[in-house]
Protein backbone atom coordinates (compact mmCIF):
# COMPACT_ATOMS: atom_id res chain seq x y z
CA UNK A 1 0.00 0.00 0.00
CA UNK A 2 1.59 3.27 -0.70
CA UNK A 3 1.69 5.95 2.07
CA UNK A 4 1.15 9.65 1.40
CA UNK A 5 2.68 12.04 3.66
CA UNK A 6 1.28 16.33 4.39
CA UNK A 7 3.66 18.19 6.58
CA UNK A 8 2.27 21.01 8.34
CA UNK A 9 3.47 24.45 9.33
CA UNK A 10 1.25 26.01 12.24
CA UNK A 11 1.32 29.54 13.94
CA UNK A 12 3.52 29.18 17.11
CA UNK A 13 0.21 29.60 18.95
CA UNK A 14 -1.87 27.55 20.95
CA UNK A 15 -5.01 28.94 19.66
CA UNK A 16 -3.60 27.46 15.82
CA UNK A 17 -2.11 24.88 16.82
CA UNK A 18 -5.07 22.68 18.16
CA UNK A 19 -7.27 23.04 14.94
CA UNK A 20 -4.32 22.18 13.04
CA UNK A 21 -3.94 18.70 15.26
CA UNK A 22 -7.59 18.35 14.97
CA UNK A 23 -7.25 18.61 11.01
CA UNK A 24 -4.59 15.88 11.33
CA UNK A 25 -6.48 13.52 13.69
CA UNK A 26 -9.61 13.86 10.67
CA UNK A 27 -7.02 13.14 7.47
CA UNK A 28 -5.66 10.14 8.93
CA UNK A 29 -8.89 8.69 10.76
CA UNK A 30 -10.42 9.26 6.86
CA UNK A 31 -8.00 7.42 5.12
CA UNK A 32 -5.19 5.19 6.30
CA UNK A 33 -2.75 5.71 3.58
CA UNK A 34 -2.29 9.56 4.91
CA UNK A 35 0.47 10.71 7.48
CA UNK A 36 0.91 13.65 8.96
CA UNK A 37 3.90 15.82 10.49
CA UNK A 38 3.51 19.02 12.48
CA UNK A 39 6.58 21.01 12.76
CA UNK A 40 6.65 22.85 16.13
CA UNK A 41 7.95 26.73 15.92
CA UNK A 42 8.31 27.49 20.42
CA UNK A 43 7.34 31.03 19.91
CA UNK A 44 9.89 33.29 22.45
CA UNK A 45 7.75 33.51 25.12
CA UNK A 46 6.10 31.63 28.05
CA UNK A 47 3.39 30.23 25.78
CA UNK A 48 5.86 28.19 24.70
CA UNK A 49 5.55 25.78 28.00
CA UNK A 50 1.82 25.78 27.59
CA UNK A 51 2.40 24.13 23.72
CA UNK A 52 4.68 21.66 25.24
CA UNK A 53 2.52 20.72 27.63
CA UNK A 54 -0.21 20.16 24.78
CA UNK A 55 2.01 18.04 22.66
CA UNK A 56 3.02 15.97 25.29
CA UNK A 57 -0.92 15.12 26.02
CA UNK A 58 -2.12 14.36 22.21
CA UNK A 59 1.06 12.54 21.37
CA UNK A 60 -0.59 9.54 23.38
CA UNK A 61 -3.58 9.88 21.30
CA UNK A 62 -4.61 6.45 19.27
CA UNK A 63 -3.64 8.34 15.54
CA UNK A 64 -0.18 9.36 17.04
CA UNK A 65 1.27 6.65 15.16
CA UNK A 66 0.66 8.47 11.78
CA UNK A 67 1.04 11.57 13.13
CA UNK A 68 3.97 13.16 14.64
CA UNK A 69 5.35 16.49 15.67
CA UNK A 70 8.53 18.06 15.81
CA UNK A 71 9.62 20.79 17.73
CA UNK A 72 12.17 22.56 15.53
CA UNK A 73 15.44 24.71 17.03
CA UNK A 74 14.58 28.12 18.68
CA UNK A 75 16.12 31.01 16.39
CA UNK A 76 16.93 34.39 17.58
CA UNK A 77 12.98 36.37 17.51
CA UNK A 78 12.67 39.57 15.55
CA UNK A 79 13.75 43.21 17.89
CA UNK A 80 11.52 43.85 20.55
CA UNK A 81 11.04 47.31 18.16
CA UNK A 82 9.29 45.26 15.62
CA UNK A 83 6.85 43.82 18.13
CA UNK A 84 6.14 47.64 19.63
CA UNK A 85 5.30 47.89 15.94
CA UNK A 86 2.67 45.51 14.86
CA UNK A 87 2.36 41.89 16.13
CA UNK A 88 1.19 40.72 12.97
CA UNK A 89 4.43 41.57 11.22
CA UNK A 90 6.70 40.81 14.21
CA UNK A 91 5.24 36.93 14.24
CA UNK A 92 5.61 36.91 9.98
CA UNK A 93 8.95 37.68 10.69
CA UNK A 94 9.74 35.24 13.25
CA UNK A 95 8.12 32.71 10.95
CA UNK A 96 9.92 33.67 7.59
CA UNK A 97 13.10 33.19 9.33
CA UNK A 98 12.02 29.74 9.79
CA UNK A 99 12.12 28.73 6.57
CA UNK A 100 16.04 27.85 5.98
CA UNK A 101 15.18 24.98 9.49
CA UNK A 102 11.88 23.97 7.74
CA UNK A 103 13.42 23.30 4.65
CA UNK A 104 16.26 21.17 6.11
CA UNK A 105 13.02 19.43 8.04
CA UNK A 106 11.29 18.48 5.28
CA UNK A 107 14.48 17.45 3.28
CA UNK A 108 16.20 15.54 5.82
CA UNK A 109 12.36 13.77 6.13
CA UNK A 110 13.48 11.35 9.20
CA UNK A 111 12.22 8.08 9.29
CA UNK A 112 8.73 6.61 10.42
CA UNK A 113 8.40 4.40 12.71
CA UNK A 114 7.17 1.12 12.57
CA UNK A 115 7.02 1.78 8.46
CA UNK A 116 9.53 -0.23 6.04
CA UNK A 117 9.61 2.68 3.68
CA UNK A 118 8.87 6.45 4.39
CA UNK A 119 5.86 8.48 3.03
CA UNK A 120 5.72 10.25 -0.30
CA UNK A 121 5.35 14.08 0.82
CA UNK A 122 2.69 15.53 -1.38
CA UNK A 123 1.75 18.52 0.32
CA UNK A 124 2.35 21.66 2.83
CA UNK A 125 -0.21 22.95 4.75
CA UNK A 126 0.51 26.82 5.64
CA UNK A 127 -1.23 28.80 8.77
CA UNK A 128 -2.44 32.27 7.95
CA UNK A 129 1.00 33.83 9.12
CA UNK A 130 3.04 31.55 7.12
CA UNK A 131 2.41 32.28 3.68
CA UNK A 132 6.95 32.82 3.66
CA UNK A 133 6.57 29.11 3.46
CA UNK A 134 4.95 28.62 -0.14
CA UNK A 135 8.54 29.76 -1.13
CA UNK A 136 9.83 26.01 0.60
CA UNK A 137 6.84 24.47 -1.04
CA UNK A 138 8.39 25.73 -4.76
CA UNK A 139 11.81 25.54 -4.72
CA UNK A 140 10.88 21.44 -3.50
CA UNK A 141 8.20 21.02 -6.13
CA UNK A 142 5.79 20.50 -3.23
CA UNK A 143 2.13 21.53 -3.90
CA UNK A 144 0.76 24.03 -0.85
CA UNK A 145 -2.39 24.20 0.82
CA UNK A 146 -3.70 27.06 3.78
CA UNK A 147 -5.58 26.15 6.81
CA UNK A 148 -6.97 29.17 7.68
CA UNK A 149 -7.92 28.50 11.57
CA UNK A 150 -10.61 31.29 11.74
CA UNK A 151 -13.64 31.91 9.41
CA UNK A 152 -14.77 32.44 6.36
CA UNK A 153 -15.73 36.18 5.86
CA UNK A 154 -12.65 37.05 7.86
CA UNK A 155 -10.62 35.15 4.84
CA UNK A 156 -13.17 37.34 2.42
CA UNK A 157 -12.03 40.56 4.61
CA UNK A 158 -8.17 39.58 3.86
CA UNK A 159 -8.82 39.19 0.12
CA UNK A 160 -10.80 42.91 0.48
CA UNK A 161 -7.34 44.37 1.67
CA UNK A 162 -5.98 44.09 -2.07
CA UNK A 163 -9.04 45.95 -3.71
CA UNK A 164 -8.85 48.75 -0.79
CA UNK A 165 -5.38 48.69 -1.75
CA UNK A 166 -5.29 49.35 -5.57
CA UNK A 167 -7.76 51.85 -4.96
CA UNK A 168 -6.70 54.18 -2.05
CA UNK A 169 -3.38 52.14 -1.64
CA UNK A 170 -2.72 52.83 2.39
CA UNK A 171 -4.16 51.78 5.89
CA UNK A 172 -7.49 51.72 6.94
CA UNK A 173 -9.27 54.56 8.79
CA UNK A 174 -11.77 54.15 11.34
CA UNK A 175 -13.70 57.30 9.72
CA UNK A 176 -13.75 55.38 6.46
CA UNK A 177 -17.50 54.54 6.79
CA UNK A 178 -19.33 51.71 5.52
CA UNK A 179 -17.71 49.27 3.31
CA UNK A 180 -19.21 46.78 0.93
CA UNK A 181 -17.21 43.48 1.35
CA UNK A 182 -18.07 40.77 -0.59
CA UNK A 183 -18.09 38.14 2.03
CA UNK A 184 -20.23 39.87 4.68
CA UNK A 185 -23.74 40.15 3.64
CA UNK A 186 -23.67 43.51 5.52
CA UNK A 187 -21.75 46.61 4.51
CA UNK A 188 -18.87 46.55 7.33
CA UNK A 189 -18.71 50.12 9.25
CA UNK A 190 -14.91 50.87 9.17
CA UNK A 191 -14.48 51.60 13.02
CA UNK A 192 -15.47 47.34 13.21
CA UNK A 193 -12.54 46.52 11.35
CA UNK A 194 -9.40 44.29 13.02
CA UNK A 195 -6.93 46.39 14.87
CA UNK A 196 -3.96 45.56 12.74
CA UNK A 197 -6.08 47.98 9.81
CA UNK A 198 -5.27 50.86 10.99
CA UNK A 199 -1.77 50.05 11.82
CA UNK A 200 0.42 50.91 8.59
CA UNK A 201 2.85 47.75 9.34
CA UNK A 202 0.10 45.26 10.60
CA UNK A 203 -2.10 46.11 7.21
CA UNK A 204 0.90 45.47 5.31
CA UNK A 205 1.66 42.49 6.44
CA UNK A 206 -1.94 40.84 6.24
CA UNK A 207 -2.43 41.97 2.64
CA UNK A 208 0.65 40.01 1.95
CA UNK A 209 -0.44 37.33 3.34
CA UNK A 210 -3.69 37.52 1.82
CA UNK A 211 -1.71 38.14 -1.58
CA UNK A 212 -0.09 34.86 -1.10
CA UNK A 213 -3.17 32.81 -0.49
CA UNK A 214 -4.18 32.70 -3.58
CA UNK A 215 -0.68 31.26 -4.41
CA UNK A 216 -1.78 28.08 -3.10
CA UNK A 217 -3.74 25.10 -4.29
CA UNK A 218 -6.77 25.03 -2.30
CA UNK A 219 -7.66 26.66 0.81
CA UNK A 220 -8.75 24.68 4.13
CA UNK A 221 -11.53 26.60 6.23
CA UNK A 222 -12.04 26.16 9.91
CA UNK A 223 -16.22 26.54 9.63
CA UNK A 224 -19.09 25.20 8.36
CA UNK A 225 -20.80 25.77 5.10
CA UNK A 226 -24.63 26.21 6.61
CA UNK A 227 -23.33 29.03 9.33
CA UNK A 228 -20.88 30.82 7.52
CA UNK A 229 -23.13 30.10 3.96
CA UNK A 230 -22.96 33.81 2.63
CA UNK A 231 -19.25 33.74 2.86
CA UNK A 232 -18.40 30.49 2.01
CA UNK A 233 -20.36 31.10 -1.39
CA UNK A 234 -18.78 34.40 -1.79
CA UNK A 235 -15.10 32.95 -1.96
CA UNK A 236 -16.39 29.33 -3.75
CA UNK A 237 -17.48 31.69 -6.11
CA UNK A 238 -14.66 33.98 -7.25
CA UNK A 239 -12.82 32.64 -9.91
CA UNK A 240 -9.45 34.27 -8.80
CA UNK A 241 -9.15 31.73 -5.70
CA UNK A 242 -8.26 28.50 -5.50
CA UNK A 243 -10.36 25.40 -4.43
CA UNK A 244 -11.74 26.08 -0.65
CA UNK A 245 -13.06 23.55 1.50
CA UNK A 246 -14.95 23.85 4.90
CA UNK A 247 -13.15 21.25 7.18
CA UNK A 248 -14.97 22.80 10.83
CA UNK A 249 -16.15 22.86 13.20
CA UNK A 250 -12.25 21.36 14.50
CA UNK A 251 -11.45 22.33 18.43
CA UNK A 252 -10.54 20.36 21.43
CA UNK A 253 -13.92 19.34 22.13
CA UNK A 254 -12.09 17.33 24.97
CA UNK A 255 -12.94 18.69 28.55
CA UNK A 256 -9.44 19.71 30.19
CA UNK A 257 -8.62 21.46 33.47
CA UNK A 258 -8.70 25.12 32.81
CA UNK A 259 -4.91 26.42 32.71
CA UNK A 260 -3.66 27.52 36.33
CA UNK A 261 -6.26 25.87 38.43
CA UNK A 262 -6.06 22.66 39.70
CA UNK A 263 -8.16 19.53 38.91
CA UNK A 264 -10.41 20.32 42.63
CA UNK A 265 -10.98 24.15 41.70
CA UNK A 266 -12.23 22.94 38.01
CA UNK A 267 -14.57 20.25 39.52
CA UNK A 268 -15.61 22.70 42.02
CA UNK A 269 -16.80 24.78 39.20
CA UNK A 270 -18.68 21.74 37.66
CA UNK A 271 -20.41 20.38 40.77
CA UNK A 272 -21.54 24.01 41.25
CA UNK A 273 -23.09 24.15 37.83
CA UNK A 274 -24.08 20.52 38.25
CA UNK A 275 -27.00 22.42 41.15
CA UNK A 276 -27.98 25.22 38.70
CA UNK A 277 -31.18 24.91 36.40
CA UNK A 278 -30.55 24.74 32.95
CA UNK A 279 -29.57 27.63 30.57
CA UNK A 280 -29.59 29.55 33.65
CA UNK A 281 -26.00 30.44 33.84
CA UNK A 282 -24.42 33.71 32.67
CA UNK A 283 -20.37 32.61 31.99
CA UNK A 284 -18.05 35.37 31.38
CA UNK A 285 -14.64 34.67 29.52
CA UNK A 286 -12.57 36.93 27.48
CA UNK A 287 -9.86 34.76 26.34
CA UNK A 288 -5.85 34.12 27.03
CA UNK A 289 -5.08 37.41 26.94
CA UNK A 290 -8.18 39.11 27.88
CA UNK A 291 -7.70 41.95 30.87
CA UNK A 292 -9.52 44.68 31.80
CA UNK A 293 -8.64 47.22 34.37
CA UNK A 294 -10.53 48.23 37.40
CA UNK A 295 -13.09 50.88 36.53
CA UNK A 296 -14.39 48.49 34.05
CA UNK A 297 -14.50 45.62 35.80
CA UNK A 298 -16.58 47.17 38.60
CA UNK A 299 -19.14 48.14 36.18
CA UNK A 300 -19.44 44.71 35.03
CA UNK A 301 -19.51 43.79 38.72
CA UNK A 302 -22.44 46.37 38.57
CA UNK A 303 -24.22 44.76 35.71
CA UNK A 304 -24.23 41.42 36.69
CA UNK A 305 -25.43 42.51 40.29
CA UNK A 306 -28.07 44.17 39.18
CA UNK A 307 -29.53 41.78 36.44
CA UNK A 308 -30.19 39.08 38.58
CA UNK A 309 -29.11 36.02 36.68
CA UNK A 310 -26.60 33.36 37.87
CA UNK A 311 -23.05 33.94 36.36
CA UNK A 312 -19.60 32.46 36.69
CA UNK A 313 -17.28 34.92 35.89
CA UNK A 314 -13.81 33.99 34.61
CA UNK A 315 -10.99 37.20 35.28
CA UNK A 316 -7.86 35.65 33.80
CA UNK A 317 -5.06 38.66 35.43
CA UNK A 318 -5.44 37.14 38.28
CA UNK A 319 -3.44 34.25 37.40
CA UNK A 320 -0.56 37.29 37.48
CA UNK A 321 -1.49 40.07 39.63
CA UNK A 322 -0.72 37.72 43.20
CA UNK A 323 -0.84 40.81 45.09
CA UNK A 324 -4.12 42.30 44.37
CA UNK A 325 -7.12 40.97 45.77
CA UNK A 326 -9.74 39.90 44.31
CA UNK A 327 -12.32 41.80 46.83
CA UNK A 328 -9.67 45.52 46.09
CA UNK A 329 -10.57 44.66 42.05
CA UNK A 330 -13.98 44.62 42.72
CA UNK A 331 -17.01 46.74 44.26
CA UNK A 332 -17.21 46.62 47.81
CA UNK A 333 -19.51 43.78 49.68
CA UNK A 334 -19.73 42.38 45.69
CA UNK A 335 -18.74 38.71 46.48
CA UNK A 336 -20.60 38.24 49.75
CA UNK A 337 -23.79 39.85 48.00
CA UNK A 338 -23.56 37.12 45.27
CA UNK A 339 -22.14 34.32 46.96
CA UNK A 340 -25.64 32.18 46.13
CA UNK A 341 -25.95 33.14 42.24
CA UNK A 342 -22.12 33.40 41.33
CA UNK A 343 -18.85 32.25 41.29
CA UNK A 344 -15.36 34.35 40.27
CA UNK A 345 -12.37 32.24 39.35
CA UNK A 346 -9.17 32.96 37.53
CA UNK A 347 -8.65 30.42 34.68
CA UNK A 348 -11.65 28.45 34.05
CA UNK A 349 -12.66 25.20 31.96
CA UNK A 350 -14.19 26.57 28.53
CA UNK A 351 -15.22 23.69 26.38
CA UNK A 352 -16.47 21.96 29.92
CA UNK A 353 -18.48 25.01 30.82
CA UNK A 354 -19.70 25.83 27.17
CA UNK A 355 -20.84 21.99 27.04
CA UNK A 356 -22.86 22.07 30.11
CA UNK A 357 -26.83 22.62 30.46
CA UNK A 358 -26.52 24.71 32.84
CA UNK A 359 -24.87 27.27 30.73
CA UNK A 360 -27.91 30.15 29.28
CA UNK A 361 -25.67 32.52 27.28
CA UNK A 362 -21.26 33.71 26.86
CA UNK A 363 -20.43 36.64 27.07
CA UNK A 364 -17.21 36.45 24.55
CA UNK A 365 -14.34 38.20 23.63
CA UNK A 366 -15.41 36.84 20.14
CA UNK A 367 -12.03 35.15 19.00
CA UNK A 368 -12.79 32.57 16.41
CA UNK A 369 -12.38 29.19 18.56
CA UNK A 370 -14.34 31.00 21.61
CA UNK A 371 -16.81 31.32 18.95
CA UNK A 372 -17.01 27.82 16.95
CA UNK A 373 -17.13 26.24 21.07
CA UNK A 374 -19.74 28.10 22.07
CA UNK A 375 -22.16 27.58 18.53
CA UNK A 376 -21.28 24.02 18.49
CA UNK A 377 -22.72 24.03 22.49
CA UNK A 378 -25.74 26.04 21.05
CA UNK A 379 -24.79 28.68 23.50
CA UNK A 380 -25.78 32.12 22.27
CA UNK A 381 -23.21 34.94 22.70
CA UNK A 382 -22.92 38.16 24.03
CA UNK A 383 -20.07 40.22 22.42
CA UNK A 384 -17.11 42.03 23.87
CA UNK A 385 -14.46 42.15 21.40
CA UNK A 386 -10.82 43.16 22.50
CA UNK A 387 -8.52 42.71 20.06
CA UNK A 388 -7.01 41.20 16.43
CA UNK A 389 -9.98 40.12 14.55
CA UNK A 390 -12.35 40.43 17.09
CA UNK A 391 -14.33 43.08 16.19
CA UNK A 392 -15.54 42.24 12.86
CA UNK A 393 -16.37 38.54 13.89
CA UNK A 394 -18.21 40.08 16.59
CA UNK A 395 -20.35 42.24 14.10
CA UNK A 396 -20.46 39.31 11.86
CA UNK A 397 -22.08 37.36 14.84
CA UNK A 398 -24.41 39.96 15.19
CA UNK A 399 -25.30 41.65 12.09
CA UNK A 400 -24.74 38.72 9.23
CA UNK A 401 -25.56 34.93 11.44
CA UNK A 402 -27.75 36.32 13.93
CA UNK A 403 -26.69 34.13 16.90
CA UNK A 404 -25.29 36.82 19.37
CA UNK A 405 -26.26 40.34 21.18
CA UNK A 406 -24.41 43.44 20.63
CA UNK A 407 -23.09 44.59 24.24
CA UNK A 408 -19.78 46.02 22.49
CA UNK A 409 -18.44 46.22 18.96
CA UNK A 410 -15.51 48.61 19.55
CA UNK A 411 -14.23 48.17 22.82
CA UNK A 412 -10.32 48.22 21.82
CA UNK A 413 -8.02 46.78 24.90
CA UNK A 414 -4.92 48.62 23.70
CA UNK A 415 -6.28 51.83 22.98
CA UNK A 416 -6.82 53.71 26.58
CA UNK A 417 -6.86 56.85 24.43
CA UNK A 418 -9.94 56.21 22.69
CA UNK A 419 -11.60 53.58 24.77
CA UNK A 420 -15.19 53.99 25.99
CA UNK A 421 -16.18 52.26 29.27
CA UNK A 422 -18.85 49.26 29.06
CA UNK A 423 -20.96 51.03 31.70
CA UNK A 424 -23.37 48.54 34.13
CA UNK A 425 -26.35 49.71 32.43
CA UNK A 426 -25.68 48.57 29.13
CA UNK A 427 -24.50 45.41 30.53
CA UNK A 428 -27.57 44.80 32.60
CA UNK A 429 -29.78 45.44 29.66
CA UNK A 430 -27.85 43.00 27.30
CA UNK A 431 -27.98 40.55 30.34
CA UNK A 432 -31.55 40.56 30.40
CA UNK A 433 -32.07 40.42 27.05
CA UNK A 434 -30.12 37.14 25.90
CA UNK A 435 -31.45 35.11 29.17
CA UNK A 436 -34.71 35.88 28.17
CA UNK A 437 -36.39 32.75 27.35
CA UNK A 438 -38.57 34.01 25.24
CA UNK A 439 -35.73 35.57 22.94
CA UNK A 440 -35.57 33.60 19.16
CA UNK A 441 -31.61 33.61 19.21
CA UNK A 442 -31.78 31.33 21.77
CA UNK A 443 -33.61 28.43 19.54
CA UNK A 444 -31.38 29.52 16.50
CA UNK A 445 -28.55 28.98 17.65
CA UNK A 446 -29.18 25.65 19.31
CA UNK A 447 -30.66 24.55 16.01
CA UNK A 448 -27.60 25.89 14.60
CA UNK A 449 -25.08 24.06 16.91
CA UNK A 450 -27.17 20.82 16.00
CA UNK A 451 -26.14 21.30 12.10
CA UNK A 452 -22.83 22.03 13.00
CA UNK A 453 -22.34 19.03 14.71
CA UNK A 454 -23.99 17.13 11.99
CA UNK A 455 -21.68 18.46 9.90
CA UNK A 456 -19.05 15.96 10.52
CA UNK A 457 -20.55 13.17 11.02
CA UNK A 458 -21.02 10.86 7.54
CA UNK A 459 -23.46 12.66 4.97
CA UNK A 460 -22.59 15.76 6.06
CA UNK A 461 -20.78 18.84 4.51
CA UNK A 462 -17.55 19.37 5.70
CA UNK A 463 -17.64 15.64 5.77
CA UNK A 464 -17.80 15.67 2.00
CA UNK A 465 -15.64 18.51 1.68
CA UNK A 466 -13.05 16.78 3.92
CA UNK A 467 -13.29 13.96 1.32
CA UNK A 468 -13.08 15.78 -1.49
CA UNK A 469 -9.65 17.49 -0.13
CA UNK A 470 -8.57 14.28 -0.04
CA UNK A 471 -9.60 13.02 -3.20
CA UNK A 472 -7.39 15.83 -4.84
CA UNK A 473 -4.08 15.51 -2.95
CA UNK A 474 -3.78 11.92 -3.52
CA UNK A 475 -4.76 12.12 -7.40
CA UNK A 476 -2.80 14.85 -7.57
Amino acid sequence: MSKFELVCVPTPSIGHLVPFCKFAEKLVDRDERLYVTILIIRPPTPWGSTIDAFIKRISSAPEGNRIRYITLAQIEPPSSEELAKSVEKYISLLIANYRPIVKDAIISNKSWPDTDSNPKIIGLVIDMFCTSMIDIANELDIPSYLFFTSGAAFLGFLFYLSVWDEQFGREFNPSDGDLNIAAYAHPVPSKFLPTFSFVKEGYDSFHNHGVRFKETKGILINTVEEFESHAVNSLASDPELPPVYTVGFLFNIEAQNGKGNSKSEDEEIMKWLDQQPPSSVLFLCFGSAGIFEPPQLIQIAIGLERSGVSFLWSIRPLVDAETTKLEEMLPEGFLERTKNRGIVCGWAPQVEILAHKATGAFVSHCGWNSTIESVWHGVPIVTWPLYAEQHINAFQLVRDLEVAVELTLNYRMHDSDHREIVKAEEMEKAIRHIMDRENPLRKRVKDMGEICRNALMEGGSSFISLGRFIETILDS
